[in-house]
């Protein structure tokens, strides 16, 4: 009866997993190749398929994605025979259709796609090795070039023929490509570096044992998906939403890891890494998630009463592809009603409900109770601790280079263990650690990551100070005098008055008379009317007089013009810097003490007044390599066109304060001040001054502009940043 409702189940599985055969679908398989090699050709009712390869098992199982495709009502038909596939199976997924090739040996593969078929390549390591490129059909590599397009950086790599190419799966450091019988031209760089904010950093090129081997240094978490143009290689890398731009944390220790501990698995498929690369006309679209509970096996339909939980663990195991060895106190029935769900996560609940857990070694699972389980694992830690305490002691000098020893040691007691000891030899800085093996391994992982170079950060500002003035003053002076009388011969004839005298009365001793006359330079009685001079001198403006006069002196007329107007900008740079260590505050000044007096009751004294221009900051250098920053900048001078009554000079002050944070090597404006002063004066005779035209005679205008405008530069640089942080 068991077996009967076992195949039952097999069959509904198998109806349960082939979707409607809507277009795109595949028609059939073809397979044919030798012990050491064998083509696989898919082909089907599709353009340019989009599909996926990877490996599984070590590379004994080769999977093939097909993403949208259907299988035919009647199956899948395969054709052909080859010695290295032993079993192939098909299979619809969520997705498309999954293709599964066991095979008898561990492989390399290769894909490509056309328009209605994959073709896909196997090859045993001992067939890989037979193959040796000819010397003719060597390929010359011409040049690398990196290119940004829509947010992806793309490696081109050019040719001077079409050649496939192998993917290498590495799991830390430079993404590797091999390209079998191609060499580089002599004109071809071996290092192309990347924009500083491109995905791609650098491409390094070499060659060996007759293959150019193309590493792609790039950011953490770029996804590379490559493709074959022509005789181009294009190496596409796309940046991953999943990844935090941000370095992420590290584990260099954790507790109770013990190798030989049993651990309750989630139900993931246990997949090695790709054994190879893939020459394909479209990107790559299946991903691995990791660190996350996920269940990708085959979907299935139960639907049992009472059954035995052993003919369901067999039947489950037959499903998933993988081997089940029950415990003997593995015991009961199963009641379950389950449609489309995964055959792990089906494996998980009825193990969650019968109170059951299990061991998974590879695609080997043994299922025991929970109560089974938590014991070995108890038993397991407790002879590891036993191993601990028996572990002979070990110890190891770990030397310091950046940081201080005794700095280190706190962090360095945490990880050792009970029987575990560290001291400081502080004359050449040296960590002396004393305990078993491991943990001091994990010590001295801790103190590489943490023995860093300290990052020196250049801080520059700069200062720009931009002042312009204008100023124009026009004026005039005249006036005159009018004599009547006796003396002069020219009496009015009167009896009163007989005597008239007229004269001008607006001058002073600072009335300015050069001109008025061509033998002195100063008239003692200029007899102004209207003195309303501008300010003229040595090296300003201009004035002109004129004097008019009868010749017994009877009437005399004088005029004088003045005029002078100015224009001048200046612009004043300063430009301090100075080189610190992260979080550590620098400070540089330079100026000028101005001395003043001090009046008190002990009498005169002199004191100084600083007048300098001053930088301190304090910066601090980010993990993702911005340096943020406290910064003051002052800049102070003296003023000597404004004094006080003693005659001291006013102090001008510009100062600017901030925190703020700015991408290595890249200026910004922290603060500006823009002012500007305006001005228009006019001094006039009452009446006389507004009368239209003839006002000009009675008036003086002056007219006033002054822009001063401030800005201040900052740029920050990280001296040795390859060094100091983190990668």
């Amino acid at each position: 009866m068991r077996t009967k409702c076992a195949l039952i189940v097999l069959a509904v599985l198998a109806l349960a997993s082939v979707a409607s055969a809507d277009p795109p679908s595949i028609r059939r398989v073809g397979v044919r190749g030798s012990q050491h090699h064998a083509e696989i050709a898919i082909r089907g009712s599709f353009g340019t398929p989009t599909y996926a390869v990877r490996t599984r098992d070590e590379g004994r199982v080769v999977v093939i994605d097909v993403a949208g495709a259907s299988l035919p009502e009647a199956g899948l038909a395969t054709e052909g025979l080859a010695p290295l596939v032993s079993r192939t199976v098909a299979s619809t997924t969520s997705r498309g259709v999954r293709i599964e090739l066991s095979l008898t040996q561990n492989v390399r593969y290769r894909a490509r796609a056309r328009s209605g078929g994959i073709f896909v390549r196997l090859e045993t390591g001992e067939e890989h090795a037979r193959e040796a490129p000819s010397a003719e059909g060597t390929a010359t590599i011409s040049g690398v070039t990196i290119e940004r397009r829509d947010g992806r950086d793309r490696v081109v790599i050019e040719m001077d023929q079409a050649r496939e190419f192998r993917m290498r799966q590495v799991n830390e450091g430079p993404a590797r490509m091999d390209i079998p019988g191609a060499t580089l031209a002599p004109s071809a760089e071996r290092v192309v570096r990347g924009d500083r904010d491109s995905l791609v950093q650098a491409v390094r090129l070499t060659t060996e044992n007759g293959r150019t081997v193309v590493r792609v240094e790039h950011d953490e978490g770029a996804e590379g998906t490559a493709i074959r143009a022509g005789h181009r290689i294009v190496w596409m890398f796309t940046p991953s939403e999943r990844v935090n731009q941000r370095p992420s944390a590290r584990t260099i220790a954790r507790e109770d890891d013990y190798d030989d501990l049993p651990t309750v698995v989630d139900g993931l498929t246990v997949e090695t890494a790709d054994v190879a690369g893939f020459v394909s006309d479209v990107p790559l679209q299946v991903r691995g998630a990791r660190g996350r509970r996920r269940y990708s096996g085959r979907r299935v339909d139960l639907d049992f009463k009472d059954a035995d939980i052993h003919n369901i663990l067999r039947l489950l195991a037959d499903v998933g592809g993988v081997n089940i060895v029950t415990a003997d106190d593995v015991s009961g029935s199963v009641t379950i009603r389950m449609r489309n769900v995964p055959w792990d996560q089906a494996l998980d609940v009825i193990l969650q409900a019968k109170g059951l857990g299990m061991v998974r070694r590879g695609n080997l699972i043994r299922v025991a109770p929970l109560e089974t389980l938590e014991k070995e694992r108890e038993a397991a830690i407790a002879r590891a601790k036993q191993q601990e305490q028996l572990a002979p002691l070990e110890t190891r000098l770990v030397p310091v280079s950046y940081a201080t020893a005794g700095e280190l040691s706190p962090r360095v007691q945490e990880l050792l263990s009970e029987r575990g000891t560290v001291s400081v030899d502080e004359r050449t800085n040296v960590l002396i650690v004393r305990d078993i093996v491991d943990q001091l391994d994990d010590v001295e992982e801790l103190v590489r990551t943490l023995d860093t170079q300290t990052p020196q950060v250049l801080i520059e500002a700069r200062i720009v100070e931009a002042t312009s003035n204008y100023e124009r003053d026009v004026g005039i002076q005249w006036g005159g005098d009018v004599v009547m009388s006796s003396a002069n011969g020219n009496p009015t004839g009167l009896v009163f008055p007989s005597n008239i005298g007229l004269a001008g009365g607006n001058y002073g001793p600072q009335s300015q008379t050069a001109g008025l006359s061509p033998f002195q330079q100063r008239v003692a009685t200029p007899n102004y009317a209207v003195n309303l001079p501008a300010i003229t001198g040595d090296g300003q403006g201009g004035a002109i007089g004129l004097s008019l006069g009868s010749v017994g002196g009877n009437v005399n007329i004088n005029v004088r013009l003045s005029a002078a107007e100015s224009n001048g900008t200046v612009r004043i740079i300063s430009s301090p810097r100075i080189l610190t260590l992260d979080n550590h505050e620098a400070h540089i000044a330079q100026g000028t003490l101005i001395p003043y007096s001090q009046v008190s009751a002990q009498g005169v004294n002199t004191a100084f007044q600083e007048a300098k221009l001053e930088l301190k900051v304090r910066p601090h250098v980010t993990a993702d390599g911005s340096v943020s920053m406290h910064v003051a900048i002052t800049r102070d001078e003296p003023d000597f066109n404004r004094t006080s009554t003693r005659g001291d000079p006013t102090i001008l002050k510009r100062e600017a304060e901030t925190d703020l944070l700015i991408p290595d090597g890249n200026t910004a404006v922290i603060g500006g001040i823009y002012t500007r002063n305006t001005g228009r004066q006019v001094n006039s005779v009452p009446f006389f001054g507004d009368i239209p035209v003839l006002g000009v005679l009675f008036q003086r205008r002056r007219v006033t502009d002054q822009r001063n405008e401030l800005l201040i530069f900052l740029t920050p640089r990280i001296v040795n940043r390859a060094e100091a942080l983190p990668q």
